[in-house]
């Protein structure tokens, strides 16, 4: 993770629940989504822990998700090129889509079975919420669902995390239910929120299917 951000940022929003992308802006660094490579993992682990604590999954568990690729499994990160702002540049490893140094500052996993999707995570570097980043991994989330052939998106969220649930409404998830205290860290609940696909995945993106808030 990065100590700066894009200009004028910093990670102002609560970085709490298995979905932790904060608010949606513009992103002066214009960041790249491709596909998360075994590569990525340790550098991710310590995005993983401050965006979800004692709920943050080990690196045996990004080993098991990235397992089930690409048969039920889609998994990107989102990285900004070297000498952005915020970034000092320079990393070691193989790389795609930013080029070499690129840094990722956020990723996101979708689970596709049957005619359902459940987006299994997504967090963002919290010196980079307020960039786009979010938006940009959910809108591939969700794509790659209606490529897949999916019907509905599911997902789940902390209670107390009002920069992700802002996230959610405005690509239109409803909320469907509530798990009580299914977060250890703070006993807090969780949000169960749907989505149906749309045509193109976005927030305004007209609704396939009736009944659902634009």
């Amino acid at each position: 993770m990065s100590a700066g951000g894009c200009a004028g940022h910093a990670g102002h929003a609560d970085p709490a629940g298995r979905t932790g992308a904060g608010p949606v802006g513009s992103d002066p660094a214009a960041p790249t989504v491709r596909r998360m490579r075994w590569w990525d993992v340790p550098a991710l682990l310590p995005l993983e822990r401050a965006s979800f604590g004692t709920d943050a999954w080990t690196e045996a568990g990004f080993w098991s998700e990235l397992a089930g690729w690409p048969e039920t499994r889609h998994y990107v990160v989102a990285e900004v090129p070297p000498g952005e702002p915020g970034e000092p540049g320079g990393s070691s490893g193989p790389r795609e889509g930013g080029g070499p140094g690129a840094v990722v500052h956020g990723f996101g996993g979708l689970l596709v079975a049957a005619d359902e999707a459940t987006v299994q995570t997504l967090a963002v570097d919290p010196a980079w919420r307020g960039c786009g980043l979010g938006r940009l991994l959910l809108e591939d989330l969700l794509a790659e669902a209606g490529h897949r052939g999916a019907a509905s998106v599911w997902l789940e969220v902390r209670a107390d995390n009002a920069a992700a649930l802002g996230l959610y409404d405005r690509f239109g998830f409803e909320r469907a239910g509530v798990r009580r205290g299914y977060y250890a860290q703070g006993r807090v609940d969780a949000v169960v929120m749907r989505r149906r696909v749309r045509v193109p995945a976005g927030p305004g993106a007209r609704v396939r299917d009736a009944g659902v808030a634009p």
